[in-house]
């Protein structure tokens, strides 16, 4: 199974719109968490989502880019795939 990162940035955009966008994005199967190997669930910086499954970079890129248009912003986005992630600092759910 593929995992991915995957950063959006609005443009001109207010909390507001951010929400909007986490709506979005959850609509599309990404998630503003990500799962530790321990069970442990944390929560992703800001713009930030998780999407795993069969699916590829362009797929992802797709879905990030429907979520990202029904704001009405301008937008950039930039997917990552991963063999592997660690973090420090983030916040357990």
């Amino acid at each position: 199974m593929a995992k991915f990162t995957t950063r959006v940035e609005l443009h001109d955009a207010d909390e507001d719109d951010y929400e909007d966008l986490h709506e979005y994005m959850a609509s599309e199967g990404f998630s503003r968490t990500i799962d530790a190997s321990d069970g442990k669930t944390y929560r992703l910086p800001p713009a930030e989502y998780d999407r795993q499954g069969d699916v590829n970079r362009s797929t992802v890129l797709a879905d990030a880019k429907r979520a990202a248009k029904q704001t009405g912003r301008e937008y950039a986005i930039l997917v990552t795939e991963s063999d592997g992630r660690t973090w420090y600092g983030l916040d357990e759910v």
